[in-house]
């Protein structure tokens, strides 16, 4: 019986961790550029740090399958992409200021942040 309650406890541990307090690493855009793989339910990386001011091109490449992952929105751009599988598709934003711009696929299950400096 305290087997099976502390695998309870450990297990709400973890999901509390998972869905309230893991936050992923945030990647910055390099010189080369940066190319964000579509696979198993996420965009990676998820969080990108980019320069204001600029206008800067993502490279998205789609390994997943799902319906989910043929698109990918900017809604604070007003921009819509179709995502071809195994294609790299390139995507180009517009100069932002300073802050934070979500993107995600049109059901928002895969999502993603850029966090303009």
């Amino acid at each position: 019986m305290l087997i099976i309650n502390i695998s309870g406890v450990l297990l709400i541990v973890l999901i509390v961790w998972w869905f309230w307090l893991y936050k992923p690493k945030d990647v910055a855009i390099s010189d080369q550029g940066l190319i964000i793989v579509v696979e198993d339910g996420t965009y990676q990386p998820s969080r990108i740090k980019l320069p204001s001011g600029d206008p800067v091109t993502i490279n998205f490449l789609r390994h997943d399958a799902a319906p989910c992952a043929e698109m990918v929105l900017f809604p604070d751009f007003n921009i819509s992409e179709e995502l071809p599988l195994g294609k790299n598709k390139p995507i180009t934003l517009p100069a932002m200021e300073k802050g934070e711009y979500a993107f995600h696929c049109q059901m928002q299950m895969y999502q993603g942040v850029l966090i303009v400096d």
